[in-house]
């Protein structure tokens, strides 16, 4: 009793700083979502308006496994501290993109979305980094509270972000989206300085610095092809088959190299563990699911709905109030009662009904029906975000916990990564379709590339019939996207059935001699 008092002692110490970390990471997602029509209503590029997400999701999930490795080898304190100060300069530079201080507008998209990718280099180490050092300082059997409260701020700051967002994106600038990052961020590095003490790692260590260059070369080809195929270029071209030959080749490559380098960026026997396989496939149908919902749903808000950015944002805390509470009560019950299986089952069940409600969506859905659909999404969701990562942590040893973390985050993320790329065209492709019906191609070619400023501003100026015309053709286009997600969120449950009820993990006791090694020191 009194080692789990010390323990809990020592969390809470450190708790407001990774609290902030997890705010960092959470707060700009919904901001930048939120914000994301007017951006392009500056910027323009409507038809790029999945690469402003798509950058910061692939350089999330190309450097997520780097993260989680290099502090299992190094330590996570000064690792997790180097992360936040790259989010922060990726943040900086994104305020910037299109201003006088880089050159004027021109290329202004351009310039966001090269430093959106910068941005997610470092906002890979953030959650990940989070969830490691909740798991380098409690056992598993009492992590479910901890990640509990964990996916509770994450739920406060989703909720937070689009009101700060819409705030910003009224009153302020768009800009202010990103510099709002800034001072947290200050804030979070100050307090993990003073306050974080973690065990000391191994001194003497090689990294994979071959394996995380042949993944990063490989994901980042995957996640063009599924941008670009059938919508930049032909499927059948030979850009986009020469994109599919180098992630086949880099990918077969990384996996061989991944068998014989000494610390594997991405261990793979931890593979033949059942548990942690079906949990990185589940985590990579999760993040289809949450991204398609954070990037789309504003834009139906606002421009179909016609709400401000500030209402759009409270038009979404059902979604993010559901899936608190119910991660509050899943992470006590499970600390209560070590049992697990069956969260991760109802919450697939209950994200499926989530997405095709919101499939049922029209032009004519009144803001309180998206709500309640919204809210059953969440209910979902609540289920599912801590459950998966502490099942993934509970199904390896304690020196590969980085990795675990980090693998759990990167399915999640490349899953992310794939969603809003095949959601982007299949928005774009629908979207089209649907202005080519009621305008004809050429206007619809005009509409969707030529520059895509389709703000709410600018549509209040076109004649009612054209406003029509366009504001069903994005209902139907965003709906298509939701309806195409089911096929993602109704394999969730399927998987999680055949997890396997493993005993979570007792406190850890060091043997006698040890005591030592275990004992916290500054990392």
């Amino acid at each position: 009793m009194d080692e789990a008092v010390g323990r809990r002692r020592e969390v809470m110490v450190v708790l407001p700083a990774l609290m902030l970390a997890m705010v960092l990471a959470m707060l700009d997602n919904m901001v930048v979502g939120t914000a994301m029509p007017r951006i392009v209503g500056e910027l323009g590029g409507l038809s790029h308006l999945s690469w402003v997400v798509t950058a910061y999701v692939l350089g999330t999930t190309v450097s997520t496994p780097i993260w989680g490795k290099i502090g299992d080898l190094y330590g996570r304190k000064t690792i997790f501290m180097v992360s936040i100060v790259i989010f922060m300069v990726g943040s900086a530079f994104c305020g910037m993109a299109g201003s006088a201080l880089l050159g004027g507008p021109d290329g202004g998209m351009a310039e966001l979305i090269a430093f959106r990718a910068l941005q997610g280099l470092g906002a890979g180490g953030l959650i990940v980094n989070v969830m490691a050092i909740i798991g380098d300082l409690v056992p598993p059997r009492e992590r479910g509270q901890y990640q509990g409260i964990m996916a509770a701020v994450m739920s406060l700051a989703m909720i937070a972000g689009p009101l700060v967002g819409g705030f910003i994106t009224d009153y302020l600038d768009w800009r202010w989206a990103f510099y709002v990052n800034l001072p947290i961020g200050a804030i979070a590095i100050a307090l993990l300085a003073v306050r974080l003490k973690l065990p000391r790692r191994r001194d003497r260590v090689r990294i994979d610095w071959l394996g995380a260059i042949l993944l990063s070369i490989g994901i980042t080809a995957i996640v063009l092809v599924t941008t670009w195929g059938g919508n930049e270029y032909p499927w059948g071209s030979w850009q986009i088959l020469t994109l599919v030959a180098v992630s086949v080749v880099t990918m077969a490559l990384f996996v061989q190299v991944e068998r014989r380098t000494i610390e594997p960026i991405m261990p793979l026997n931890l593979f033949r563990d059942r548990n942690f396989t079906l949990i990185s496939a589940i985590g990579f149908l999760l993040g289809f699911a949450m991204f398609g919902v954070i990037n789309f749903l504003p834009l139906f808000q606002q421009t179909v709905q016609g709400a401000t950015a500030t209402n759009s944002g409270l038009l979404l805390l059902p979604m993010m109030a559901a899936s608190m509470v119910v991660s509050l009560f899943v992470g006590r019950a499970i600390t209560a009662t070590g049992t697990y299986k069956i969260y991760p089952i109802i919450g697939g069940v209950v994200m499926t009904l989530g997405m095709w409600l919101l499939s049922t969506m029209d032009a004519g859905t009144p803001s309180w029906l998206t709500g309640v659909h919204i809210a059953v999404l969440g209910l979902g969701m609540g289920f599912l975000m801590q459950t998966t990562m502490l099942i993934a942590q509970n199904s390896v040893e304690q020196k590969d916990l980085g990795v675990a973390s980090s693998a759990s985050t990167f399915f999640r993320s490349i899953g992310g990564s794939f969603g809003v790329s095949l959601f982007g065209a299949i928005f774009n492709h629908g979207f089209q379709r649907e202005l080519t019906t009621r305008f004809g191609a050429q206007a619809a070619e005009e509409t969707v590339k030529g520059g895509g400023r389709m703000d709410p501003a600018a549509l209040a100026q076109m004649r009612p019939q054209v406003r029509t015309g366009i504001l069903e053709s994005l209902a139907s286009s965003i709906s298509g996207v939701f309806g195409w997600a089911i096929l993602f969120a109704v394999a969730v449950p399927l998987l999680a059935v055949f997890v396997k009820e493993i005993p979570l993990r007792g406190a850890p006791v060091a043997p006698p001699g040890e005591e030592e090694r275990v004992t916290p020191a500054a990392g």
